[in-house]
């Protein structure tokens, strides 16, 4: 007897999930800093407009695929053809968030050390150079951390896709806009703020450069949790009179507003508090978060309570995100092992452990221990993100191509409504979508070996 497969309740249902999945780390705490990095204003310019056309494709063609096929990557890709190239391809789709989902942990870990500060009221401390690297370089604190953020996404995870995923994100993504909309309006109502608003929101086109669009499309696969094999696992569970397209729209919308408002969280406040430092403050990188917030909330009125705020929407963000992860790996073992969910869920659970122990010492007892010259953690985020990703990708738009048919793709879209921007879709997945991942797959690759900088 087949077993039934899950699914959402509706439209909503998917389109809280898939925003969760998207409105993670990448968009509170990778696309501040590279904005910030990368130009402000023009950066966020060519963000919407690859989101608008390189986003949406992937996301019409892994939804459709998943959909199609009621089955997770692995399982999906098969259905179209028994080419080793074709397995390979939804092999890597399914493997990534296996690999993400331990460091991405280890990340949220920190995050619910940081918020536990801010909320028993020892926000002064954090605002030290040191407390940041005092976290990752002890080991066993991070470590600690990592376990219960982890334990809280099997929790999720265990409960299912209706009482489990689509219920948490019911709840918290409407927390989490609220939140992010109360840290906005007090970032940006500071005095010398209207100068990072401006930064962020007026593009200039002396702030351009190539690595604004490469960094800008590498932004896309995190933020937007393409290429991830979640799409098409979320997309297996959407029912068929959804329109794929309307649930797309709403997702991009979400994920690009949350993408701003944290902008405009963080990039004013900078301007606000940095006085003379601002300019170097931006140049932080992915220590923004850490280092140079917590630092900016201490010189605050209600510094405590703002930092309290963002850590907690920073928390709910992550835990979506790495939820969506979890789940399409254990989707990937129900559908290939034919395993029980709470076997699955064990399973990745032990995963999670043994390979997020190694980001979580990575920067204390195993700091010896490089691959290529990286952390562990950094070697995973290098290893999926700016590798394995794009090549998932590229599988996905050679399935479309010339296996699948666009056609039946959009058969499959219209079985729940309108496919206005099909001609974007059909130019975007044949020509340029393959070009983009290739470009950010060599940019990727020559920057970790040093042959540009990035």
């Amino acid at each position: 007897m087949k077993k039934e497969r899950n699914t959402f309740t509706g439209k909503v249902g998917f389109v809280l999930a898939a925003a969760g999945a998207s409105v993670g780390l990448g968009n509170i705490w990778r696309f501040p800093y590279l904005a910030a990095q990368y130009g402000g204003g023009i950066f966020l310019l060519i963000y919407i407009i690859l989101a608008m056309t390189f986003g949406y494709t992937m996301i019409i063609a892994e939804t459709a695929i998943g959909r199609m096929t009621k089955k997770s990557p692995v399982g999906a890709f098969k259905s179209f053809s028994d080419k080793k190239w074709i397995a390979a391809g939804g092999w890597i789709n399914a493997i990534i968030p296996i690999l993400i989902v331990p460091y991405y942990s280890v990340i949220g870990g920190w995050v619910i050390r940081y918020l536990a500060e801010y909320i028993t009221g020892d926000a002064h401390k954090l605002a030290r150079p040191d407390s940041f690297t005092n976290l990752i370089g002890s080991g066993l604190n991070s470590e600690i951390w990592f376990l219960v953020f982890t334990v809280c996404v099997l929790i999720i995870i265990f409960m299912g896709v209706r009482s489990g995923i689509e219920r948490v994100s019911r709840v918290m993504m409407p927390i989490l806009v609220i939140l992010a909309i109360i840290v906005c309006i007090y970032s940006m109502t500071r005095p010398g703020a209207v100068e990072g608003i401006k930064y962020l929101l007026i593009p200039n086109l002396q702030n351009f450069s190539w690595m604004t669009v490469v960094s800008a499309m590498g932004q896309m696969f995190y933020s937007l949790s393409i290429a991830m094999g979640i799409l098409v696992t979320f997309g297996s569970y959407m029912k068929k009179e959804v329109s794929i397209e309307g649930a797309t729209r709403q997702v991009e919308f979400f994920d690009t507003g949350i993408a701003i408002m944290a902008g405009l969280m963080i990039i004013p406040a900078v301007f606000a508090f940095s006085g003379p430092e601002a300019a170097n403050n931006l140049k932080a990188g992915p220590s923004l978060m850490f280092i140079t917030m917590p630092a900016i909330f201490d010189s605050m009125g209600f510094g405590s309570a703002i930092g309290a705020a963002f850590f907690l929407l920073v928390f709910f963000a992550a835990l979506t995100s790495a939820i969506a992860l979890a789940e399409s790996a254990v989707s990937t073992f129900e559908d290939q092992m034919g395993w029980s969910r709470k076997k699955a869920t064990v399973i990745i659970g032990i995963i999670m452990i043994a390979l997020g122990s190694l980001s979580a010492l990575g920067y204390g007892p195993l700091s010896e221990v490089k691959i290529i010259g990286m952390q562990f953690l950094d070697f995973f985020d290098f290893l999926t993100n700016s590798v394995m990703m794009p090549i998932a990708a590229f599988a996905t738009c050679m399935l479309v191509t010339f296996v699948i048919g666009r056609d039946k793709i959009a058969d499959e879209v219209l079985e729940g409504g309108a496919f206005v921007r099909r001609p974007v879709f059909n130019f975007m997945i044949k020509y340029l979508a393959p070009i983009f991942v290739l470009v950010i797959l060599g940019s990727s690759i020559a920057n970790a070996f040093g042959w540009i900088s990035m």
